[in-house]
């Protein structure tokens, strides 16, 4: 994605950011002047944190599918999907009341969790969402629901 489909920081009315280094270099290198907001933290993975998806799958088949076909489940010791999608949400929800321009620079699974919520769909079709490494996917309110805009 090129720096010119961005918002500009001049277009922001309010920037959040992970808490996690590599979110805040991101807004950084965008030229956003951030606060940081630890509700858009990644989803906690417990004991798997930092450990590759392939992995896992080797490591802990049974967990590993489990985990992917289960929304409630935590086989990991962190956070489940649901977890994940109900804390994106509340944030979403909190936010929209505010109105303005809000831009959030946060990790992919977030960015799952807040489609999931936009489209009213079930917590599982969170893995049929595929969000690239500095993608940029623009949510709008209108006042009575949330919207995609391609």
């Amino acid at each position: 994605m090129s720096k010119a489909t961005l918002p500009s920081p001049g277009q922001a009315d309010r920037v959040f950011v992970s808490p996690a280094l590599r979110t805040r270099q991101t807004a950084e290198m965008l030229g956003f002047d951030a606060v940081l907001a630890p509700t858009l933290r990644d989803c906690d993975y417990g004991r798997w944190s930092g450990k590759p998806l392939m992995s896992l799958r080797s490591e802990e088949p049974d967990n590993f599918a489990l985990w992917i076909s289960d929304p409630e489940a935590a086989p990991h010791e962190g956070e489940s999907l649901q977890q994940l999608c109900k804390r994106i949400a509340g944030w979403m929800n909190e936010e929209m009341p505010l109105g303005g321009h809000v831009v959030a620079v946060t990790h992919a699974a977030v960015i799952r969790a807040a489609i999931v919520d936009v489209l009213k769909a079930p917590p599982a079709s969170f893995w049929t969402i595929d969000v690239q490494p500095l993608g940029m996917v623009r949510m709008t309110h209108d006042n009575r629901r949330w919207s995609l805009r391609f």
